[in-house]
């Protein structure tokens, strides 16, 4: 099955639903309709801002797909300050982001808790986004494919191979996130095939679907090369993202 390639970009927390709104216009205008029969192209924006996006997508009949930063596992409760499955579907949203490497440092996300949000963005029909990288120590300590392992297991558990199909997955070395340095397409080929192989194990015939994309310090001066690998399928693109501009160049990289 031939494997579309997709380029989203998680603007974390920035912009306010008025930037929000100015930057994916702004966006829209630097592409092509061509653009997208190439790629699928995703803005993540804060939850604040899904709203207003979602609007401007649809008035404007813009081909780009939206998608949300994080989401809790349970569909309502009391759980003050979260987000459910339910809740982003109808905002029509398209790809979660589960698993980032913030959301597992700086907010004691497990994989546990991981993987039952994996299973709430399906529940609601969107596709996750599962990410999954390791830190520099781990991999000084050569543990990269312990890690990357442990990670993919509990987040595809109890899975279909048909899900597990659908799935994007990105994987992030912790120590390129935010950081400037960017894993050599060598190196970010090397993860991206182990992960594709571990699937293929786990789930036969579901590697050579599943989309497997890379972040860390993604721009406009290193997709190229990324995407000159194989394997790659895409990228999760932070700060760059946040300058239309930058995001375009990085979108239509083969130009």
């Amino acid at each position: 099955m031939e494997r579309k390639n997709l380029i989203a970009g998680n603007w974390k927390m920035n912009a306010t639903h008025l930037e929000a709104i100015q930057m994916v216009q702004k966006l829209s205008y630097r592409l092509e309709l061509s653009d997208y029969d190439r790629v699928d192209v995703v803005v993540i924006p804060p939850f604040t801002s899904l709203r207003s996006v979602q609007t401007v997508i649809e008035a404007d009949h813009l081909p780009i797909q939206l998608g949300a930063q994080n989401v809790h596992f349970e569909e309502s409760g009391a759980f003050t300050g979260e987000i459910s499955s339910p809740m982003l579907a109808s905002l029509r949203v398209n790809y979660v982001v589960v698993g980032h490497s913030e959301r597992r440092q700086l907010f004691a996300e497990d994989d546990a808790m991981i993987s039952r949000k994996v299973k709430a963005v399906l529940s609601a029909e969107m596709t996750p986004i599962l990410a999954m990288g390791e830190t520099l120590e781990e991999r000084e300590a050569g543990e990269t494919d312990a890690r990357i392992t442990s990670q993919l297991k509990a987040g595809l558990r109890g899975l279909n191979p048909e899900q597990v199909s659908g799935l994007v997955v990105a994987y992030e070395p912790i120590w390129a996130i935010g950081t400037g340095v960017t894993a050599s397409p060598e190196e970010a080929v090397s993860g991206v095939g182990f992960i594709r192989s571990q699937i293929e194990e786990m789930h036969p015939g579901a590697g050579a679907s599943v989309r497997i994309i890379y972040g860390g310090s993604v721009n406009a001066g290193n997709i190229a090369a990324l995407m000159a690998k194989e394997d790659i399928d895409g990228a999760l693109v932070g700060g760059a993202s946040l300058d239309p501009d930058a995001f375009a160049s990085v979108i239509r990289y083969w130009m």
